[in-house]
This record gives C-alpha cells, sequence and structure tokens, in this order.
C-alpha cells in the first residue's frame, strides 16, 4: 500500500543525507594538523623570556625548565619543588645523555632561582645547561 504512493518514497529519499564527503574532509584536515603542528615539550607557563642578540637554536633533543616571575620551577608542564627537580632531570639524563637543558626564566624572575636550577642541574649529571632567550 505504501509502496505506490509517489509522495512517501520521495520523502524517504529525501531524508537520506551522503556524509562521506564531510568525513573525507574531516580526515584531509586532520593529516594536515597532524602534518603542521609542532610536537616540542613545553615547559607549560608562560613566560616573558629576555633579548639577546646572541641567542642560538639548540634543537629538538632539549629538556625545558620553567621558572615564573613568582619563582616556581615547570617541568614538562607540572610545577616541581627544587629537591624534586634534581631527581626527575637525572631520570631524563640517563633516558638521554646528550641532551640539553635550557632553562625557560622570566626576564623579571630573580637570577638566583635560575642559578638553583642550574646547580641541580649539574648535579644531576646534565652536561649542556643554558638559558633562553628571544634573538633581538
Amino acid at each position: 500500500m505504501f509502496e505506490d504512493n509517489p509522495v512517501q518514497a520521495e520523502d524517504e529519499q529525501a531524508a537520506n543525507v551522503n556524509v562521506s564527503p564531510l568525513i573525507d574532509m574531516v580526515f584531509i584536515l586532520l593529516i594536515f594538523f597532524i602534518v603542521t603542528t609542532n610536537f616540542n615539550r613545553q615547559t607549560g607557563v608562560d613566560v616573558a623570556k629576555p633579548k639577546a642578540q646572541s641567542a642560538t637554536y639548540q634543537g629538538q633533543k632539549t629538556i625545558l625548565i620553567g621558572i615564573t616571575r613568582e619563582g616556581s620551577i615547570h617541568l614538562f608542564g607540572r610545577q616541581v619543588g627544587i629537591e624534586r627537580l634534581k631527581h626527575l632531570i637525572a631520570q631524563e639524563v640517563e633516558k638521554q645523555p646528550d641532551a640539553s637543558i635550557v632553562i625557560v626564566a622570566d626576564r623579571l624572575s630573580v637570577i638566583g632561582k635560575a642559578v638553583e636550577v642550574m646547580d641541580q642541574c649539574a648535579l644531576a649529571g646534565a652536561r649542556h645547561v643554558s638559558i633562553a632567550a628571544d634573538r633581538e
């Protein structure tokens, strides 16, 4: 009885939506964002780095330690204490002996905190420790 009704057959056909072009577009965008994304591990804090004319790029094998203007220390996006920092850096140096450590300190932070962090990194066995700066 319903098969002979042409109005209902058109309604059923109009209700079907082809989503395959949408899925194709989503996959293309996903591939684009994966290819263009930078996967560097950041410090997890927003700091205003000081400027330096001699600033150079350190490469991909870097361990970033952030120091905020308030003096808190951040490693891999988590706040850590100065006591725990030595242990965490020793673990990372064991995994990557040739990795360099870059301290990303806010330009208004206390220099004493950066010296403490550098000392802990040296005690943990890190050979290459530097302080980050933006190029002028």
